[in-house]
Order: structure tokens, then C-alpha cells, then sequence
């Protein structure tokens, strides 16, 4: 196993480098770096800028319009991205729903869905969650009646990211009640404008609506926006899960943080204390283990070998990692980091310290928010059980 980059594989480094640095505006970098609100604009316009470039399918094969990336190229394009403060590819369209299409879709549904998804025009969202079927997805009740060449669905989906700002979403719904859970179940594609789709924001702690609620009564779907086979929807979504988790693992993203993570513990003096820079110490070495571990599956594929089933272990060690460093910031930051006044950031205080440097805005906000990471995409307890039986045997 050779973890070392090819001088071809540094070149094309440095032709992203340059690329990001002369694209990516400079007010959407500084909101990233200092993890202050991105608008749905932010998120949008960086998507189309991508998009424009042929880049926001960075994973997709050629033949669907991607660039056709090795995995070894993906993961640095990701690096440079996350290092200059691109915002995170909203994943629902091109990493999550994109893959099923391609895979499990017919020619007319790639050809109608996937243009929208490549050039960031289509803000997809996720209908897997309700409000008793989190990480037992098996049980969703959001029931989809087939009448005629139409599907009739009611029900509920919660916790859905950025619902609020969707044009479609990818539905799992029950289209049987007969057998095992996981073979009633359908993979829906459903146009959000829809009559009968009613999306409520929920309102978190820091004031920002990022989870919602979405109703279905009676909305009509064609038939022809069922993906594959009625009833074999729980086989698409697991294809689906296997991208969201190692997306969730998001290494790059820990990378860039552990440096805000030192700004702010010097700003705050904290740097001076061995044993506070001990655990930073603690949390680096767990990075760089965490991105050996994507390197040894990046590895696998290059040499073409089949690497263990670890998206399940790369989504516990990365959410565990996400909630640390947002920890040890709160520490450093101490009692600044506790007040989250929304009108006082609205309004441009943002805890800012001579030398233009934001340190420490907004911390607790940060902190709660990733309390959820060790959940949503399936709970750290149910991915250890999933590696005991796959990876350990």
C-alpha cells in the first residue's frame, strides 16, 4: 500500500489550488473560516460556479457529464476545497440522489433529472427520516398509494437538512405491507411545489432554521418518478447511506478546523497551557489517523483491489472528531463562546479581535449543531454494530 502522491496526482493539487483560489469569492471563504451564516445564496452561487466548471458532479463518471476522477484525485479536490473555505457541496443532488439515478435509474430519468443536478440549478433535499423511523429506517410509515399512472402519498419526513429551500426531494415510502419491513419499500422522486407539500422549519437553538418537518396530503407523483422496481427501494437507499457516511466523515473539513481551532487558542492564551495543547496534540494524531484510513481505501480502489466495507467506521471516527473540536474550542474560548445573541451577530458583532481576526463567534452554536453528527446518518451504536458484522466478522 503506497499512501504517497504520484507527481501527476500533485499537479493536478496544484491545478485545483489555483483554480479554487481564483474562483471562490473572497466573502463566501471568510464566512467558512470563521463559521459564520451562509446564506442559501452562498451555498447556491459557489454550487454554480462548480457547476459552470463541470465540477459539481466531481464524482461522477464521464459518461453522466462528470469529469471522470480517479479516487485519489476526488479526495485532493475535496482537500483544496475545504482548505481554501469552499463551502460543503450541498450533497443531497450530487452525491446522494446523482449516484441512484445513474445506477438504478432508467436513460429518460438521467437524462431529465441529472443536467439539473451537474449545473446546480436543482436544490434536492432528503425524505428518509420521520418521527418514528430515524435510524430504523426499515419503519417508515409515509405510505404512497399506486392509482392509475400516479402514486398518492401521506405522511411525514423530519429533520429534513435545508428543506426549506428544496425544488425536489428523494422519498422513501411504503408502497407494501406485506413480508419483511424492508421489502415494502419504495424509492420516490417528488417535485416539491407539489400540491399538498407543506415544509415547516424548526427552529434551533442559534436562531437558524436548518431542520424541518414535511407534510404530504394526497400529493400526487407520477409513476414515472419511481426509481427501479416498486418495492425494492430499501436496496437503492442502502447504495445511497454508503456515500452519506463517508461524506459525513468529511476529513478535510477537521483538517481546516484544527487550525481555527489553534488561532483561537492563541488568540484566547490557552496555547500556553501544555495540557490544553496536549489535547489538541491528542485530536491532530486522530486526523491524520482518520485520513490514512480514507488514504488506505483511496489506496484499495487505485490498485483496484476491494477495500474493506468501512463507510459505517469512517462516520463514527469522523463525527466523534467533529464534536472534539468543536468542544475544545468552546474550552479555549471559555466564557466568550457561551452568549449566542442572534440580533448582536446580525447586526456585525462577531466577537472580533485586533488584527481583523474573528475567533471565536460563534462557538456554542457550532457546538450544539454538531451534538446531531453521531446520529443522523444512522447512530454511532447501530454503524458499530454494522462494522462488527462486516468488517470484524
Amino acid at each position: 500500500m503506497d499512501l504517497a502522491f504520484t507527481p501527476e496526482e500533485q499537479a493536478f493539487r496544484e491545478e485545483i489550488r489555483a483554480w479554487v483560489h481564483a474562483n471562490l469569492p473572497q466573502e463566501i471563504s471568510h464566512k467558512v473560516h470563521n463559521a459564520l451564516r451562509l446564506t442559501r445564496a452562498d451555498m447556491q452561487s459557489w454550487a454554480k460556479i462548480l457547476g459552470k466548471k463541470g465540477w459539481l458532479g466531481f464524482g461522477w463518471p464521464t459518461e453522466f457529464g462528470g469529469p471522470g476522477w480517479t479516487a485519489v484525485q476526488k479526495h485532493l479536490f475535496e482537500e483544496e476545497c475545504a482548505l481554501a473555505g469552499a463551502p460543503r457541496i450541498v450533497p443531497f443532488g450530487p452525491v446522494m440522489v446523482a449516484p441512484v439515478i445513474m445506477a438504478f435509474g432508467n436513460a429518460e430519468q438521467q437524462k431529465r433529472f441529472l443536467p439539473g443536478i451537474a449545473s446546480g440549478e436543482v436544490w434536492w433535499s432528503q425524505g428518509y427520516s420521520e418521527p418514528g423511523s430515524g435510524s430504523d429506517l426499515a419503519s417508515v410509515k409515509t405510505r404512497a398509494e399506486r392509482v392509475g399512472d400516479k402514486y398518492i402519498v401521506n405522511g411525514q419526513k423530519t429533520w429534513t437538512t435545508l428543506g426549506q429551500h428544496g425544488d425536489w426531494m428523494f422519498n422513501l415510502v411504503r408502497t407494501s405491507t406485506e413480508g419483511k419491513p424492508q421489502t415494502g419499500i419504495s424509492f420516490l422522486l417528488l417535485d416539491m411545489k407539489s400540491k399538498g407539500v407543506t415544509v415547516r422549519p424548526i427552529k434551533l437553538l442559534d436562531g437558524e432554521c436548518e431542520v424541518n418537518e414535511v407534510f404530504f396530503d394526497n400529493v400526487e407523483v407520477p409513476a414515472e418518478n419511481l426509481i427501479g422496481e416498486e418495492n425494492k427501494g430499501w436496496t437503492y437507499a442502502k447504495h445511497l447511506l454508503s456515500h452519506e457516511r463517508t461524506n459525513i466523515a468529511d476529513v478535510n473539513r477537521s483538517k481546516r478546523e484544527l487550525e481555527r481551532l489553534k488561532r483561537i487558542a492563541k488568540t484566547e492564551g490557552m496555547w500556553d497551557d501544555q495540557r490544553f495543547r496536549d489535547q489538541i496534540a491528542l485530536l491532530e494524531v486522530d486526523i491524520v489517523a482518520l485520513e490514512m484510513l480514507v488514504l488506505r481505501v483511496l489506496s484499495a480502489e487505485k490498485s483496484g483491489k476491494n477495500s474493506l466495507d468501512i463507510a459505517g467506521l469512517l462516520k463514527i471516527k469522523g463525527s466523534e472528531i467533529q464534536q472534539r473540536y468543536a468542544e475544545l474550542m468552546m474550552l479555549a474560548a471559555g466564557p466568550f463562546s457561551l452568549p449566542f445573541i442572534e440580533e448582536a451577530m446580525e447586526a456585525g458583532w462577531q466577537g472580533d479581535f485586533p488584527g481583523g481576526v474573528t475567533a471565536n463567534a460563534p462557538l456554542a452554536s457550532t457546538y450544539f449543531n454538531l451534538r446531531k453528527t453521531t446520529i443522523y446518518g444512522g447512530s454511532n451504536e447501530v454503524q458499530r454494530n454494522i462494522v462488527a458484522q462486516t468488517v470484524l466478522g
